[in-house]
């Protein structure tokens, strides 16, 4: 027992016996690998090489440069509400920006093209 300003403190609540687990230590233990099954499918996103305008403005033009759902609330002037953007919700949402993106480098870098209008 450690007494500190008229305060009495016992360390045995702060220091676990050496025999015992840590709840820590369990929690590690049961832990199991989880399976991905859209893991095939984030591949093969990362995968996909563009290599033609015509498929790199369809993928610029498809996948939205922000979230269409995100949405202020105003009545008579006044914002009364917010939606908060849900494609972070979606599972691929950073492969499909990263699409995105690799396609907007291919119309800059390879065919000189401005993409001011896809923004």
């Amino acid at each position: 027992m450690l007494k500190i300003k008229n305060q009495r403190i016992f360390l045995s609540a702060f220091i676990q016996p050496l025999g015992q687990n840590n709840q820590a230590d369990s929690k590690k233990e049961l832990t199991k690998p989880k399976l991905d099954l859209l893991q095939p499918l984030r591949q093969w996103l990362d995968e996909i090489e563009i290599q033609n305008q015509k498929l790199a403005k369809f993928i610029a033009k498809l996948i939205p440069a922000q979230c269409p759902f995100e949405r202020d609330i105003k009545l008579f002037g006044r914002k009364i509400g917010h939606i908060p953007p849900m494609c972070k919700l979606n599972p691929l949402y950073n492969e499909l920006v990263y699409l995105r993106f690799r396609a907007l480098c291919y119309l800059v870098d390879q065919c000189g093209e401005d993409i001011q209008s896809y923004c």
